[in-house]
């Protein structure tokens, strides 16, 4: 081994970093010191991970009964260090009035906090073995405490505001964890439980084995007054922690709860040809999570509503908590088994668990379509943010940690899982699943990055990975087709097809795709090689004139494709579920674009289509896309215009049909648009009496649901239609939540103004789950009038959110605000923030104009059509 960047140190210090592992091959050298600053920067990363190996924390918290009171907890932090030529930095985003004692090596020395680092002072420190020991406040971010039960959520960079740690991925440790907790609390954690000890009458102790080596952000423990359930399944121990009430949804849901776990575990240990990795695999289910999941080593996180289902859950909602136990399975191989290097990375293990939940969804699910759901599931969510003017690519560069939640969003969960089935069709199934192995085995249990998987891959094909990935994964947006079909005596004579960037790059996506001619008997699908920036299709010159021409048949291609209009009355010669969802969402880009169809025509379109559409995942996919264009895209005048005929087609392709999934389906879309007195009547008199539809199951939520539906349109007695539906509520925990919102649904603006301001407080934005459930019915598009008013402040927040929130809850903040205004005015709020704030960071700027580009879309539409 060579050690370049040692030169400078003794040959003594030499020798004892070559006997310790170390090798400093690339990076900052050891003498360069790295600047103090708020976060984890980049810099300072790279320069720790070149000075640690071997680490290791023992850390203690001792959990009391009072959600108000202090945690105590210390911790002992073992390492071994290269290099002793500067101060240690270790993280730590609290108050420094949460230190107490810092021992290192044996001594006592005094504490200095400064910008979210416990600094350790160099000569404190030794080349080799080092040991910091901690007496310390656990901080409360992070700790989602409540009155008798919390969580621990540390991804991406909240490990740090917890407990004192190097917060960095590629510093991977053990971790042996031990928990003083109430008698009647239960607790889980990484590792199975050692022992536990009784602590006088109300306390007890949980000592827990050493973990497997992880990344700080996959720490977790989970502690509190849950109801656990032990099984075998496949000679395999499953422990799962909930505490649902609900007899119906338990008994129908805990047999399939364990039945996905194990499926999804047999797929990838075949998949992988490689055994589970890890001590245990425990999982927990927890009210209004902030996630749908959290992959955390032996104790993944789930929300509890996505695990529980009752007698009245629809196939799609079945086949959703099918890909979410896949998905969070999945990652004990890519994300925990292999690590990203740095969160820049953060897309690798989103996007193969997203693509190995949808294989193992396919053999899971009984009747699941995989291309069907892959259409559906991937392309609109990716579609909603590669069309905006803050779309961002898949790659994106990361200086410092603090700013990784900005990374995460719909084009890593969405776009990515296409672009790599993209690549798995150009490899082949068996290279690509070759090239995977090899990846997973040479770097389990560290680090990778893209390029290391690039790297991999191309040994296991000819095409040139490098050239393919820039555009694909380092640059966004989307390519625009056009085509010109030229015929003759009823022949095609010419096909061909075109492809430039939506921005209107020159840039290419190689891809390939399907084009369907359709018949009035028949469909012949032709494959699309677009290898270069214009396609002719030889295959079709000579055959006979088709009624229309399918873009993206099969549901694989990537773009925003031209629709033929003859489609629209002949949509019915598609007796393929796939290529009917190819053509809805064709149709719905088209008409965002204002290409070839507007909004009022596209509704009348899927108006007509609820009578006749069979498959429940495309129901799904119209009835969501036609609450889009009912409450956005056309102006409240056309849209009480419109309502009677919506309420009564509705009405009528719920009493048509005969599946109970779609009659639910189509109710909810009722209840969702229901703007007449007689259909609200309609609903009250199905709240009040608790008398289902015909055919229609409807459960303690959905009942919850219409009394918020009701209410936000100022139902009379709504105050008691809420009231009433509060006392129903059986569970504590939803019963909470309700309560939270109920100021929110107020017919009174002045109690909708006072809790909106409650929001403007970071502990009243601690429950993310029911601020962003508040904030739907506080912004409802019936509210508009006074709602626009709270646009400006939501934006001010922004920033204090994205450092003082989960993941997730920028995005979910500015998208639930933005999902339904429409007027000239609330679209130039909107630009007049991003004026007057021209500092704000880029990546938050993207997020605002990826939430607010349906409000600019349906903002220009109103003013072309003004003209």
């Amino acid at each position: 081994m060579k050690f370049p960047l040692l030169r400078s140190l003794s040959t003594g210090l030499v020798l004892s970093v070559m006997v310790s592992g170390f090798s400093c091959t690339s990076g900052l050298l050891p003498s360069e010191i790295v600047p103090l600053e708020t976060g984890v920067s980049n810099q300072l990363a790279q320069h720790r991970k070149q000075q640690i190996r071997h680490l290791l924390y023992k850390l203690h918290f001792d959990l009391p009964q009072n959600r108000e009171a202090a945690i105590a907890a210390h911790e002992t932090i073992e390492f071994e260090l290269a290099a002793t030529d500067q101060p240690l930095q270790l993280d730590f985003k609290e108050n420094s009035d949460h230190l107490q004692k810092l021992t290192v090596n044996g001594k006592q020395i005094a504490i200095r906090h400064e910008k979210e680092h416990l600094l350790i002072p160099a000569e404190n420190l030794k080349v080799g073995k080092n040991q910091i020991a901690i007496v310390f406040t656990a901080g409360d971010l992070s700790l989602n405490r409540n009155d008798d039960f919390l969580y621990t959520l540390l991804v991406p960079d909240r490990a740090r505001t917890l407990f004192p740690c190097f917060d960095q991925p590629d510093l991977k440790a053990v971790f042996t964890l031990s928990l003083t907790l109430p008698q009647s609390w239960q607790a889980l954690a990484n590792a199975p439980l050692q022992d536990s000890t009784s602590q006088g009458q109300s306390r007890k102790r949980y000592q827990y084995l050493p973990s497997d080596t992880i990344s700080t952000y996959l720490f977790s423990f989970a502690a509190g007054k849950f109801i656990q359930v032990t099984r075998q399944e496949s000679g395999r121990t499953m422990h799962f922690y909930h505490r649902e009430t609900d007899g119906e949804k338990i008994s129908q849901s805990l047999d399939p709860i364990f039945q996905l776990h194990r499926d999804a575990l047999q797929f990838m240990e075949t998949y992988t040809q490689i055994p589970y990795p890890f001590q245990k695999f425990d999982f927990v289910a927890i009210p209004d999570f902030q996630y749908n999941g959290m992959e955390h080593v032996g104790a993944i996180q789930y929300k509890a509503a996505s695990l529980f289902l009752d007698a009245g859950a629809t196939q799609d909602q079945k086949i959703a908590r099918s890909s979410l136990v896949a998905h969070e399975t999945a990652h004990m191989w890519f994300g925990d088994l292999v690590t990203m290097e740095w969160f820049n990375d953060v897309w690798m293990k989103e996007v193969f668990a997203n693509f190995m939940a949808d294989k193992i969804t396919q053999t899971s699910v009984a009747g699941s379509n995989y291309d069907l759901k892959f259409l559906i599931d991937h392309f609109p969510a990716a579609y909603s943010v590669d069309r905006t003017a803050g779309a961002n690519p898949i790659r994106q560069t990361l200086e410092n940690l603090q700013d990784a939640g900005t990374l995460y969003g719909n084009i890593i969960y969405h776009k990515a899982p296409i672009v790599m089935r993209q690549l798995e069709r150009l490899m082949g199934e068996e290279k690509f699943r070759q090239g995977l192995r090899e990846y997973l085995n040479t770097y389990a249990h560290g680090n990778a990055t893209w390029p290391d998987l690039i790297k991999i891959m191309d040994v296991h094909t000819p095409t040139d990975l490098e050239s393919w990935s820039k555009v694909w994964v380092s640059e966004p947006g989307r390519p625009l087709f056009d085509y010109e079909l030229k015929t003759e005596s009823g022949r095609i004579k010419d096909f061909t097809i075109r492809q430039i960037g939506e921005d209107g790059s020159d840039r290419l996506w190689p891809q390939l795709f399907e084009v369907a001619l359709v018949y009035p008997n028949r469909v012949e699908e032709l494959t699309v090689n677009m290898a270069t920036e214009q396609v002719r299709l030889q295959e079709a010159v000579g055959k006979e004139s088709p009624l229309f021409v399918l873009f993206n048949s099969t549901g694989q291609g990537y773009g925003l494709f031209p629709v033929d209009m003859h489609m629209a009355a002949t949509m019915s010669q598609l007796q393929d579920p796939v290529m009917r969802a190819s053509a809805y969402i064709n149709l719905y880009e088209n008409m965002l674009s204002q290409l070839s169809i507007t909004p009022a025509h596209l509704l009348d379109l899927y108006l007509a289509a609820l009578q006749q559409e069979p498959e429940e995942l495309n129901l799904k996919l119209l009835t969501g896309q036609l609450e889009s264009i009912f409450w956005r895209m056309i102006v409240p005048a056309a849209r009480v215009a419109k309502a009677p005929e919506a309420e009564e087609k509705l009405w009528q392709a719920l009493q048509k049909v005969s599946d109970k999934n779609a009659k639910k389906l189509l109710f909810s879309t009722y209840k969702n648009i229901a703007l007449t007195q007689e259909a609200q009547e309609k609903l009250y008199f199905i709240w009040q009496k608790e008398q289902e539809p015909a055919g229609v199951t409807l459960t303690e939520d959905d009942y919850t649901s219409l009394a918020l539906s009701l209410a936000v349109r100022d139902y009379p007695g709504a105050d008691n239609i809420l009231a009433t539906q509060l006392q129903r509520i059986k569970n504590p925990d939803r019963q909470k939540g309700l309560q939270f919102m109920l100021p929110a649904l107020s017919g009174n603006v002045v109690q909708r103004d006072a809790f909106f301001n409650t929001l403007t407080q970071q502990e009243n934005r601690e429950r993310e789950a029911w601020v962003l459930a508040a904030l739907q019915y506080l912004h409802h598009p019936l509210r508009h009038a006074t709602s626009e008013n709270y646009l400006p402040e939501s934006l001010k927040l922004l920033e204090e959110i994205q450092l003082t929130g989960d993941i997730f809850f920028p995005q979910n903040w500015l998208g639930t605000i933005f999902s339904s205004y429409q007027s000239p005015e609330a679209a130039q709020l909107v630009h007049q923030f991003l004026d007057e704030h021209p500092a704000l960071n880029p990546k938050l700027r993207a997020k605002v104009l990826q939430a607010a580009d349906g409000l600019f879309r349906a903002a220009a539409l109103q003013t072309s059509e003004a003209r």
